[in-house]
């Protein structure tokens, strides 16, 4: 069973909800959160900005494809992204954003501080996305500060890590099942997240499942307004395998689906090997080696 927690609850360290998410985080490694500064209202309103963008003709999007930039920043076409190197490129399309950094920080150069790449259309677009972006942040942290107390940690032992977080958000667009698709065809096969916390909205349509860990899959959707969350290959380490990192995959049903995941993810130079263990692990340095793997414009290079 994946747990529901009210984030109030949790910030206010009520013993129930710390009780709830140590289980969700230790355990199944995923867990719902509701009651956030983020209401449905706002969440409909990013998921229909998405919608309209990704119903543009193919030729207006490619101006934004991250082919052309090298860095993941714009949009991802269909079949440019594999998560599952035994499965086919996924079909789904993606747009992605991140943070912004003043045009002299050398820092630009990186891929995962690259400048932002914002469509013309829909007028709308860089205003609510970026908007929304800045305030997810904000809840994320409300959830993870949540995690570490629920695992014994001081509630802020990760926030130094986040002062310049390669946190990034992203508009899945699952469209129906292609007709042509088989057993190795997904919107996103199976998977793990690569960095610490996963924040995702969804338009509450089905097609999330999440992989048991005695095996099978649990559906998992949720309403605009509740948040799914999960944990990545960072949070994993960071913590010494005392949090989990669970598979995951969006199979595709008969509707198409937008889901809109911030992917939390610490500054570049943040060490993430286990807590006391004397280790080094560059937040950075895993997160390029894993986009590398993951995305075909770079598995090309």
């Amino acid at each position: 069973m994946i747990p529901s927690i009210d984030l109030e609850a949790l910030r206010a360290s009520d013993p129930a909800a710390l009780e709830a998410m140590r289980e969700a985080a230790t355990g199944v490694g995923f867990v719902t959160v509701h009651n956030t500064a983020l209401s449905g209202v706002r969440v409909k309103e990013v998921i229909e900005t998405y919608r309209a963008f990704f119903k543009l003709p193919e030729a207006q999007k490619q101006r934004y494809d991250m082919a052309r930039t090298g860095s993941n920043r714009g949009w991802g076409a269909a079949g440019s992204e594999q998560v599952d190197p035994d499965a086919n490129p996924d079909y789904k399309q993606f747009f992605d954003n991140g943070v912004s950094l003043p045009s002299s920080d050398p820092r630009c150069e990186m891929s995962v501080y690259a400048p932002n790449v914002w469509p013309a259309e829909p007028a709308e677009f860089a205003g609510v996305i970026r908007s929304y972006y800045n305030d997810a942040r904000d809840v994320a942290m409300s959830v993870l500060r949540g995690v570490a107390h629920s695992i014994g940690a001081p509630r802020d032992v990760f926030d130094a890590g986040f002062e310049t977080p390669m946190s990034l958000l992203r508009g899945n667009y699952y469209p129906a099942r292609p007709s042509w698709a088989g057993a190795k065809d997904f919107g996103i096969a199976t998977h793990t997240d690569y960095g610490c916390l996963t924040l995702l909205a969804t338009d509450g349509s089905p097609g999330l499942e999440v992989r048991k860990r005695g095996g099978g899959w649990i559906p998992l959707s949720a309403d605009p307004g509740t948040f799914v969350i999960n944990f990545g290959e960072m949070m994993d380490l960071w913590t010494d395998g005392r949090v989990r990192a669970t598979p995951h995959r969006v199979v595709g049903g008969v509707n198409e689906r937008i889901s809109v995941p911030l992917f939390f993810n610490p500054s570049h130079d943040t060490n993430v090997a286990p807590l006391g263990s004397g280790k080094v692990m560059m937040a950075g340095e895993h997160l390029a080696a894993r986009y590398g793997e993951t995305y075909v414009h770079l598995q090309k290079k």
